[in-house]
């Protein structure tokens, strides 16, 4: 592969045709890629790095050195604890409104202390596994072999940074054309996918499928039951739940906007009371009984300022300066106070109205809640354990890549821009089955990513040496707080700093790839692929359309000089459409496709060991082909050598004890070609 530099190498491997590999070094101290301050940061998210370093030739017989690093994250473990504290809070206020419904007809009371009943072991289990999961103090990590643990059915398996870090000579032209693009510094270039294995519900197992199908069947059984009661849909109810949540945070605003308004009263300032008027009259004038004790206070504030601008002014004196007589009198006998009092009791039935409100809106919502329960006991509170467990293990991936993502773009202000304007692409790429359980896997993995769009994160600035982020909300809408140190955060845009919530775009594209989809395409069923394939590039293309109308016109113009984004969404289109066989295409224009829209990447198998790891190490070869002029007659054996000895084969040896892809030669004759690793580097069974 070339010669090595003195001293460069601590040892060189050689592959089976007697070639060496063109691996430099081994080390596991931190990357210092991006800037130096930032890096306490990231060290306090990412654990236990694993460094490889390459030397690979150029098209033009130069050199380009490649830092490979793999992390763990303790956000594996992180998130989930934060996570369930919060559906086991959820849940006690849930139960506690049912007790608070009242007396109930024998047969409603009957059902609800039937609810109650499950729901309380429902709240017994998860805090059983918090409880569990809070001894695991300090780890980062959960391994392939332990996917089907109950313990650990929260957490993410195999949860990794795979980091690719180039410098190359070809990345000065480059450099310095961006430089006076967009007037700032880039580093050498920086690749990061997350690897994770597919988010699923392992202990619970996949003998009637995976979530997609589940509540599919759910949905169908409860509108075809035969009991008596209203049907509401899972979106309906959820509607339902987030209107209840706006309710009850417009009522602490409503009742501050009536202090406000009679603070002003008190004052006895006409333009003051006006203004607060306007504050607490655009606030929801939604509710009948709210909307009519409004009214009643607008009334009562355009009477008194009515007379107030009569004659006297604000103390008591008519506009000649004279003391008034007829409403003068009635001034004076009237002192300023009167504002206030005469306020006071209309505010106080206002609030009145808005508590009922809100009271009535929880008890209907408590009953809806209760039929809902009540006629699909134990199936419904079962669906919901599983859609938490694959929630969980999803957003665990999500805040990982999210932090990195922040961390490593903080000084780029396009990405800035696009954060707060836009959103952020997340694309995952998957890599199971359409055969056997791998479907309910996919099944699984296809809800829990979708559910992710209703996260949002804010970026605060943090007030001591704990910056881990920190979630707030309910089932219906999250928000992860990620907390920045003061001069990273001071670094941000205005919009972000004052707490704009950040909203990311989850898209899935899955390819199977192994032995196992071959017997799906031949003899079984790839619809599940097709649809979510189909469905995933519908909304990757309407972000697209939203991220070119509401980035800046300059930014876009660079943007498309640079980049050919509508010919490679047509180019994924045909390929979807196309039904090719293990088209593995599909999976390389949708990671092209996330990269040039600063999106960020996800690549998941089963267990994320074995067939992300072909699929990462080929991904990083590629780039290094397409982007940065690796030579061609070096491709397949720079692919080779970070296969045998890169960071991916470590990953093997941290999950399963044993440094071999866990392939046979029978399954990988069914692989495609450039997914087939090096001979030697496989052989034991899967896990």
């Amino acid at each position: 592969m070339g010669e090595i530099e003195d001293g460069e190498a601590d040892h060189i491997t050689t592959d089976v045709q007697g070639q060496k590999c063109a691996l430099v070094c081994e080390c596991t101290a931190p990357e210092s890629v991006s800037r130096k301050d930032n890096l306490p940061f990231l060290n306090a998210v990412l654990k236990n790095p694993v460094c490889k370093l390459y030397r690979f030739p150029t098209s033009d017989n130069k050199w380009m050195r490649i830092r490979e690093q793999m992390s763990e994250s303790i956000l594996s473990f992180h998130i989930p604890k934060e996570l369930i504290s919060l559906q086991i809070k959820e849940d006690l206020c849930r139960n506690q409104e049912l007790k608070e419904l009242g007396e109930l007809s024998p047969h409603w009371d009957n059902l609800r202390k039937n609810v109650l009943t499950h729901c309380d072991q429902m709240v017994n289990m998860y805090q059983d596994i918090l409880t569990e999961l809070s001894k695991e103090t300090g780890s980062s990590f959960k391994s392939s072999s332990s996917k089907g643990e109950k313990t650990l059915e929260f957490v993410p398996i195999n949860l990794h940074l795979q980091r690719m870090h180039v410098h190359s000579p070809h990345l000065k032209d480059k450099c310095l054309q961006s430089v006076i693009s967009l007037s700032i510094p880039v580093p050498d270039a920086l690749y990061d996918v997350i690897t994770v294995g597919a988010p699923a519900a392992h202990f619970q197992g996949f003998k009637n499928g995976g979530l997609r199908k589940l509540l599919h069947r759910f949905e169908t059984e409860r509108r075809n039951t035969g009991y008596q009661f209203i049907y509401y849909s899972p979106e309906n109810t959820a509607k339902a739940k987030e209107v209840l949540s706006n309710i009850n945070q417009l009522q602490p605003l409503i009742a501050t906007h009536a202090d406000l308004l009679l603070n002003s009263a008190s004052q006895h300032s006409p333009d003051s009371l006006k203004n607060s008027l306007k504050m607490l009259s655009e606030k929801d004038r939604v509710w009948a009984h709210v909307g009519k004790s409004l009214n009643c206070i607008i009334a009562m504030v355009d009477k008194l300022i009515e007379r107030d601008g009569s004659g006297e002014g604000d103390d008591g004196s008519d506009k000649d300066g004279e003391k008034g007589h007829s409403l003068g009198d009635s001034v004076i006998t009237h002192p300023h106070e009167d504002w206030y009092e005469q306020l006071y009791p209309l505010i106080l039935t206002l609030k009145d109205c808005m508590g009922e409100v809100v009271n009535r809106a929880k008890q209907s919502l408590t009953f809806v809640l209760l039929q809902e329960l009540a006629y699909s006991l134990p199936q419904c509170l079962m669906l919901t354990l599983r859609r938490d467990i694959v929630f969980s293990q999803a957003l665990a991936g999500l805040v990982c890549g999210f932090i990195i993502k922040l961390h490593t773009s903080l000084y780029d202000p396009g990405f800035l821009e696009q954060l707060h304007t836009v959103g952020l692409i997340v694309q995952y790429e998957g890599l199971l089955s359409t055969y056997s359980e791998e479907i309910g896997m996919l099944e699984d993995m296809a809800v829990g990513i979708s559910d992710l769009r209703k996260v949002a994160f804010k970026i605060t600035e943090a007030t001591s040496n704990d910056v881990l982020p920190v979630i707030t909300g309910r089932r219906e809408h999250y928000v992860v707080e990620v907390k920045l140190p003061g001069r990273m955060f001071e670094s941000l845009p205005l919009q972000i700093k004052e707490g704009q919530l950040l909203h990311v775009y989850p898209v899935l594209f899955n390819v199977g790839i192994n032995e196992q989809q071959t017997l799906a395409e031949r003899f079984g069923d790839v619809s599940l692929q097709e649809s979510i394939n189909q469905e995933n590039f519908e909304l990757l293309k309407e972000y697209y359309t939203v991220f070119m109308e509401k980035m800046p016109p300059d930014y876009i113009s660079h943007f498309q000089e640079q980049n050919d984004l509508k010919g490679l969404l047509e180019n994924l289109h045909q390929n979807i459409q196309a039904k090719k066989r293990k088209n593995v295409e599909i999976m390389w224009l949708a990671a092209t496709i996330c990269r040039k829209l600063n999106g960020i990447r996800f690549t998941c198998c089963k267990s994320a060991k074995d067939r992300t790891s072909m699929s990462v190490t080929l991904e990083q070869c590629s780039i290094l082909r397409d982007e940065h002029q690796l030579h061609k007659d070096f491709f397949i054996r720079a692919l080779d050598c970070m296969r045998r000895e890169g960071c991916r084969i470590e990953n093997v040896l941290k999950n399963i004890k044993c440094r071999k892809y866990a392939f046979n030669m029978l399954q990988l004759m069914a692989f495609p070609k450039y997914y087939r690793p090096p001979e030697g580097t496989y052989g034991k069974a899967d896990t």
